[in-house]
């Protein structure tokens, strides 16, 4: 196949173009919003399908879960196939799971479209180790920061406009709309993955398990994985639980007002693209730990000002910074580990950070019927100090890696 001289340019290895990297970013981003439509959503969703709160909240679990399967099943095909066919098809499969969920009847077919849409909404996690395939060594930090940027501004910007568009036209249009632009994007993409040199074929089932054993193999990987998965525990819990505070007096928001919360947010994008260059230099670990008391910080600031929507947005501010730091600085770690398995790294990366989300997603509803969101944020910090103890404790493991 005959290449143009910006896939040229693009082969692995010889650098990646900013304007291909900052398309990388926006389709990694639209693919990773379709997991977060329904966060504002849920209290309408509820009301409009006849389902309590502590019900609803699973439609986020199963999402999640599905998420990670996909992750887990779909991911390490990166590592075999080319990517320039991969990617679209999986955007194309996640258009028509999203436009299952905007005509669903019920709670239970809402609940398996949006499993379908998390099994299928991975492209995001297919880009980051293309990119970082094309990446110099010098610049990968760099350029994993601006994807997860990417990746973090379509969770956050999927909030806002799914509370809008809710508002406006009803929480159906949500999904139809993002169905829409997952189609169009797999279009573009289709068009501009650079093509990559043929890779040796392995056996699909050999393919999944070589996952595990690279987590088996080495031990910098696995205490990541373990910070990674807590840490994004407590993004979710939070996420999830701030739904029912700013629903509930003395807010009583609207959904468009929810949804305009997640704008605060978007500053840690901006952190989360320039924290790569830590790692560039060296100081992975030592901000990976300034991070996670951060996240802690942020929580005790949630919960004591509870009342306050000035110290609500400044925890969220916080919490969004610290978050995405520690994801960045994992995930830059991960694919330095093994240049030739960076698609199975990221899987289990992901994977295990989207287990972690689950379990925070799930626990959510039920803290919140339990003890409200004092019982929320209790969690949220325990789950961070389980984190910085791990931290801590495989600090000598982490650092030689970075």
């Amino acid at each position: 196949m005959q290449l143009s001289d910006a896939n040229t340019k693009n082969r692995q290895g010889d650098g990646l173009t900013s304007r291909l990297a900052v398309l990388f970013a926006v389709a990694g981003g639209i693919a990773v919003g379709n997991l977060y439509w329904a966060h504002p959503l849920l209290t309408e969703i509820a009301t409009k399908l006849r389902i309590s709160t502590g019900t609803v909240g699973l439609i986020v679990t199963v999402t999640q879960i599905g998420y990670a399967v996909g992750v887990l099943l779909i991911v390490p095909l990166g590592d075999m196939l080319p990517r320039r066919s991969l990617i679209p098809g999986v955007m194309a499969c996640s258009a028509l799971a999203l436009l299952g969920g905007a005509l669903s009847p019920n709670f239970f077919v809402l609940a398996a479209s949006l499993a379908a849409v998390g099994i299928t909404t991975v492209a995001g996690q297919l880009l980051t180790p293309l990119a970082g395939d094309l990446a110099t060594p010098e610049e990968r930090g760099k350029i994993v920061g601006t994807i997860v940027s990417g990746l973090l501004a379509g969770i956050l910007l999927s909030r806002t406009v799914s509370g809008f568009l809710s508002d406006a036209f009803g929480w159906r249009f949500v999904y139809g709309v993002a169905a829409l632009c997952t189609l169009l994007m797999a279009a573009v993409l289709w068009f501009v993955i650079p093509a990559e040199r043929p890779r040796p074929r392995v056996a699909y089932r050999k393919l999944i398990l070589s996952v595990f054993q690279i987590v088996g193999r080495y031990l910098i990987v696995q205490v990541t994985l373990l910070v990674g998965a807590l840490a994004f525990s407590v993004f979710t819990l939070f996420w999830t639980g701030l739904t029912f505070l700013l629903s509930a007096p003395p807010y009583s928001y609207t959904v468009s007002q929810i949804g305009i919360v997640g704008i605060v947010g978007l500053a840690g994008a901006l952190a989360a693209r320039r924290v790569g260059r830590f790692h560039d230099r060296g100081w992975s670990v030592a901000v990976t730990g300034l991070a996670l008391c951060l996240a802690t910080a942020s929580l005790l600031i949630a919960m004591v000002g509870a009342g306050s929507i000035f110290l609500v947005l400044v925890a969220v501010l916080l919490l969004d910074v610290a978050i995405q730091a520690v994801n960045v600085l994992n995930q830059s770690r991960m694919l330095s580990v093994d240049p030739l398995s960076r698609s199975r790294l990221n899987t289990a990366f992901v994977a295990c950070n989207f287990i972690g989300g689950a379990l925070g997603s799930a626990l959510s509803g039920p803290l919140w019927s339990w003890g409200g969101w004092t019982a929320l944020m209790l969690c949220g910090v325990s789950l961070t100090l389980l984190a910085l103890a791990i931290w801590f404790g495989g600090r000598q493991i982490l650092e030689p890696r970075v």
